[in-house]
């Protein structure tokens, strides 16, 4: 059962954490693939704005101060439906290997009992989670390439290979997409997590002015995502490549705002298993964007000066664009 956060207490400690190797599925180490990167140093977290007293800076609805969980989840058909999707504050589509797209849950106003299925981490994680501070990152795994980057990075990462007892595998689907973590043990094995803080998001009244939308829909290479506006709940609900998205826990998945930033998607140095390019999802920068909120649709620009920084979205006159209270999806869609 999902529950509000600030009534657990921390489970006990672990004492060291390390990267996993890379986990089951197409994602993993290559023989031939580039040498490892020498990590980079890790930079002071950015000074930000604290979030009014008792809302989350995700969601602007009420919360306590709790940590802050991410959570990388598998997005092929064989993977859905979902679970523990629905009780995320925020969550982000990527773009991965072959035009496919994967999730990124952020979780910290509430936890599920189970989150799933969760895959392996990609090099875009590491900047896009950097305004969060040093959040905890549950994942399955990660190419060899790429550890090093992953160990130098501001986060926590919390992984089968390193916490077997924050993981089960599900008996109902077949590997490897049966891998579901448990939060509430995740966060227990991090000491003193870092509480959310503010990473750019206002809400509030909608601006003026928008255009009337039933639906929008956002297209990846081979993937599809569509939008539909709900007056009855005042939510969008989401449909994953033409069929209706839902988690087994709470039912249709439902964000307030959907964000569709347009982003520069580039290849990286890095490669799966397969021989596939690993795009690289730029999130530092500026550019375009649409916010959907309330039946409407708002052009948008989007800015973040650093890795540490938040990301700011402003209407194209430069007045913060406020988005609804609830959760939050922000759909990083390749520039056109």
């Amino acid at each position: 059962m999902t529950g509000e956060r600030g009534a657990r207490r921390p489970g006990r400690v672990l004492t060291a954490l390390l990267c996993a190797v890379a986990a089951a599925g197409l994602y993993g180490c290559s023989d031939s693939g580039p040498p490892e990167p020498t990590p980079t140093p890790t930079p002071a977290p950015a000074t930000t704005t604290p979030a009014p007293t008792g809302l989350s800076p995700f969601t602007g609805l009420p919360a306590r101060a709790a940590p802050v969980l991410a959570v990388k989840i598998d997005n092929v058909a064989a993977a859905r439906p979902h679970t523990g999707l629905g009780a995320a504050d925020l969550v982000y589509v990527e773009q991965v290997e072959g035009g496919a797209t994967r999730l990124l849950a952020v979780y910290s106003s509430r936890l599920p009992d189970l989150v799933g299925p969760v895959r392996s981490a990609r090099e875009s994680d590491i900047e896009l989670l950097g305004a969060f501070g040093r959040p905890v990152l549950a994942y399955s795994g990660a190419q060899s390439a790429l550890n090093p980057l992953l160990r130098a990075a501001p986060l926590h990462p919390v992984t089968e290979t390193t916490t077997p007892g924050a993981f089960r595998r599900s008996p109902d689907r077949a590997a490897p997409h049966n891998l579901y973590l448990r939060p509430e043990r995740a966060l227990g094995t991090v000491p003193e997590p870092q509480n959310a803080r503010d990473i750019g998001f206002r809400f509030g009244p909608a601006p003026g002015g928008g255009t009337p939308v039933d639906s929008e829909t956002v297209r990846y290479p081979a993937a599809r995502y569509t939008f539909t506006w709900s007056a009855s709940d005042r939510t969008w609900r989401v449909a994953m490549d033409g069929r209706a998205a839902r988690a087994t826990d709470t039912g249709p998945l439902a964000p307030s705002t959907v964000v569709v930033q347009h982003v520069t998607v580039r290849p990286s140095g890095l490669h799966d298993i397969t021989g596939a390019v690993s795009p690289y999802t730029e999130t530092v920068g500026s550019g375009t964007a649409l916010v959907l909120r309330d039946g409407r649709a708002h052009e948008a620009r989007w800015s973040r000066s650093s890795a540490t920084s938040g990301t700011t979205f402003t209407t194209p006159g430069g007045e913060p664009l406020a988005f609804a209270p609830g959760q939050v999806w922000v759909v990083l869609a390749p520039r056109s």
